[in-house]
């Protein structure tokens, strides 16, 4: 069947954040500067083709640190991870270097601080995320899990005075406001966090699906299956009114999904490599097919390395590469 493509538009920003990027930084890093074998426990950003092309490079990744041999070296990913994790590596002697993203981190700061003041905390999100799991172990005895309006109404906590929310970052003002609207009806003095907690990244690819989603027919949505922000690009497409489809990369792409489509929108989660996207166009575009940008927001943030790593290529003789620190204070 003859393509009727005449256009394909990619939102921007896509892709990879800035925590993302460290993230990755981190391994690559680690395993040019530490003796080798390195291991990173649990995938280090949700995305197949990452975790594959760092494997390939030297990376071992495991579930859980009972799989590392004791005085090894360990990568802790993006989500973060709970203080039983951390003590039991420090216990067994292990290596570690945290990847964490900086803004996930100040979520557990966060919870820390409320749980020392005796605070319910309200943790929205989703119960399985590794993000979610890693911050709820910072007060499992105070905080609660909720991921919609009527968990909200249904929930009860010992003094409702004294109650305090927070969010999973991968998701936006726009995934958590009919949450918080519920909680604030509930518990009209509850706390929040202030909107530079929020993540930028998922905020600025959420508002360019929605810049995108009425110029196009379709929208494809680069990002793994259990890629929370990736399948939150898609449900914003589809609230909108726009077809739109995740896909781990070209490969998954259906031809009937492209059936008399003139324009086609194609982005990226936030731990999706850029090659994805390349890749995708290429597939989709003909000698006639336009590509277009549509620019919401110019990105420009980073994150400094970990001091850790920092400290181990020292003693190696190795000094690692300066990186501008974040713009958002932490």
């Amino acid at each position: 069947m003859r393509s009727t493509i005449s256009e394909i538009l990619l939102a921007g920003p896509r892709g990879f954040c800035a925590g993302v990027e460290r993230a990755i930084d981190i391994v690559e890093l680690a395993l040019r500067v530490c003796q080798p074998p390195v291991y990173v426990r649990k995938e280090i950003v949700h995305n197949r083709h990452v975790v594959e092309e760092l494997r390939a490079k030297g990376a071992i990744f495991v579930d859980e640190l009972d799989e590392v041999p004791d005085d090894a070296t360990v990568i802790f990913s993006a989500h973060g991870i709970s203080p039983e994790v951390r003590q039991e590596a420090v216990q067994r002697g292990l290596r570690v270097i945290d990847a964490t993203c900086p803004l996930v981190t100040k979520v557990h700061l966060e919870a820390i601080r409320y749980a020392r003041e005796n605070y319910s905390i309200v943790l929205i999100g989703h119960q399985d995320h590794d993000e979610v799991i890693g911050t709820l172990g910072e007060a499992p005895d105070r905080i609660f899990v909720i991921a919609s309006a009527e968990g909200a109404e249904k929930l009860e906590v010992p003094d409702p005075n004294k109650i305090a929310y927070l969010t999973q970052t991968t998701l936006s003002v726009d995934d958590t406001r009919d949450v918080i609207d519920a909680l604030r009806r509930k518990f009209p003095k509850i706390h929040g966090p202030s909107r530079d907690d929020i993540c930028y990244a998922t905020q600025n690819r959420q508002a360019a699906v929605k810049r995108l989603a009425s110029d196009v027919d379709v929208l494809l949505v680069i990002g793994a299956a259990n890629s929370s922000n990736a399948n939150r690009l898609v449900e914003v497409a589809q609230t909108a009114g726009t077809r739109a489809y995740l896909i781990n990369d070209v490969g998954d792409i259906r031809p009937e999904w492209l059936e008399g489509v003139r324009r086609v929108g194609v982005t990226a989660g936030a731990s999706t490599p850029e090659v994805l996207v390349t890749e995708t166009v290429e597939a989709l575009r003909r000698r006639d097919v336009a590509v277009r940008e549509v620019h919401v927001v110019e990105e420009d943030v980073r994150f400094a390395l970990p001091p850790e790593l920092d400290k181990i290529a020292r003693e190696r003789g190795t000094p690692l590469p300066t990186r501008p620190a974040a713009r958002q204070s932490l």
